[in-house]
């Protein structure tokens, strides 16, 4: 015996089919329009830099444009101090164009005035896109007492 299937139930069917078809196409889209997305949450995260490396902030820099493309709302603030004030030299840094582009994307650059100090750096000879704190270290802290995640750069 065949069960008897009438014309209603054949067009709810269809009309489900149809809605689920709609559903996965629309997930779909929203997967393609936001390429590289991981999350959506307002992650905080305090980058710490103490290298004059200037491959080692390249790859940070790589890695900065990665993050905002995988957390687009993520709140990011790089600290550098020893060696790693030449980043924000502008008579030293291979980044500084980079560095804008990033300023423009909502990262914040920390310079430490105790490093500045020690060699002698005045804060013109700094890219303008970044501020200074008045110890690197105690920022790095400060920012993981509120809650930061903490990512050094480097070994």
């Amino acid at each position: 015996m065949h069960p008897i299937i009438n014309i209603e139930n054949q067009t709810i069917m269809k009309k489900a089919i149809w809605l689920f078809a709609a559903i996965l196409l629309a997930g779909s889209l929203q997967a393609q329009s936001e390429p590289g997305v991981v999350t959506k949450k307002k992650l905080k995260v305090v980058f710490h830099l103490t290298s004059g490396d200037t491959l080692l902030q390249k790859g940070m820099v790589k890695q900065l444009n990665n993050f905002l493309v995988a957390a687009p709302n993520a709140k990011i603030e790089v600290v550098c101090h020893n060696n790693g004030i030449s980043f924000l030299q502008t008579a030293v840094s291979k980044q500084t164009e980079k560095i804008r582009d990033l300023k423009a994307r909502g990262i914040d650059f920390v310079a430490c005035e105790n490093t500045m100090r020690e060699r002698k750096i005045k804060r013109e000879e700094l890219v303008g896109e970044c501020r200074t704190v008045p110890a690197g270290v105690v920022e790095v802290v400060l920012k993981q007492d509120m809650g930061w995640n903490y990512i050094r750069v480097g070994l």
